[in-house]
């Protein structure tokens, strides 16, 4: 069986490994790297999985490294990892937000084959929204592995043209806390209007997680469905019409070209870094 080694144990790493090890990956094939000595300690007890202090020793004889840690320390791992992978030529997965294959490419040396992954926190439920791009070096079967992996975390989509994965990580990486905001707004303004707010909370939450699942499960445009909820004349239609009038789109359209804009500064910035 391939063997994968995790570099970083954080929140989204030991939501895969878990997603992983419930499609029947054997804990004998996956090991982490983990400086916390806590954190370490406790995915072993909790997955069964060989962790380690040290990047080069969990890494050391894996097919499959996942970089699971923060963007900006990623050019300090480097070091470390550079000569086993350059002798391994193992397939590498980051899921390090805003980090480019050109990047990861300079720092880890040429020749490997890597996909970026932009995934969202909801892969900590096992409801996440992956987007995946790949270099030319990653072959048919190699994408296959890292969408298995991903793929236990939710849905995967291969993104062909990595420019656009800023957008992506507007859009699937920071949606989360659009829906959150949203659902705020919503209790607040019930609140305003007279219910207490442990029902307001829940009746707004229930209603994006029912709305959710029928986009989701039905698979029908969301238009389609907007129009189901609307009768002429009736309440929805009067606050569709505020949200129109407030200009919703234009303010989504601006906040997702915002975040992707951030995006691509941000990688400008690790540029520096390296």
């Amino acid at each position: 069986m391939t063997r994968l080694a995790f570099i970083g144990g954080g929140n989204m790493a030991r939501s895969l490994i878990g997603g992983l090890l419930r499609t029947g990956v054997a804990p004998a094939t996956i090991s982490v790297a983990e400086p916390l000595a806590e954190a370490r300690h406790a995915l072993g007890r909790e997955f069964g999985i060989a962790c380690y202090a040290e990047n080069r020793l969990a890494a050391a004889d894996a097919e499959v490294i996942l970089l699971a840690v923060k963007p900006q320390i990623m050019p300090a791992i480097h070091t470390e990892l550079r000569d086993t992978l350059q002798r391994n030529r193992p397939l590498l997965i980051s899921i390090a937000a805003g980090v480019r294959l050109d990047q990861l490419e300079r720092w880890f040396g040429a020749g490997l084959p890597i996909v970026r992954c932009m995934p969202n926190t909801p892969a900590l439920i096992g409801a996440g929204a992956t987007g995946l791009c790949a270099n030319s070096r990653v072959s048919p079967p190699q994408k296959a592995q890292a969408q298995h992996i991903l793929d236990a975390a939710g849905i995967t989509r291969w993104i062909d043209d990595e420019a656009l994965m800023d957008t992506v990580t507007a859009l699937s990486g920071s949606g989360p806390a659009y829906f959150f905001a949203l659902v705020e707004a919503l209790e607040a303004a019930a609140v305003a209007q007279g219910l207490p707010r442990d029902t307001a909370r829940a009746l707004a939450a229930q209603t994006c997680l029912g709305a959710g699942r029928m986009l989701v499960e039905g698979g029908e445009d969301p238009a389609v469905l907007r129009q189901r909820v609307t009768s002429p004349n009736g309440t929805t239609q009067a606050a569709l019409e505020s949200f129109s009038a407030d200009g919703l789109a234009r303010i989504t359209a601006r906040a997702v070209a915002a975040a992707t804009r951030r995006g691509m500064e941000l990688a400008a910035q690790l540029d520096k870094l390296s």
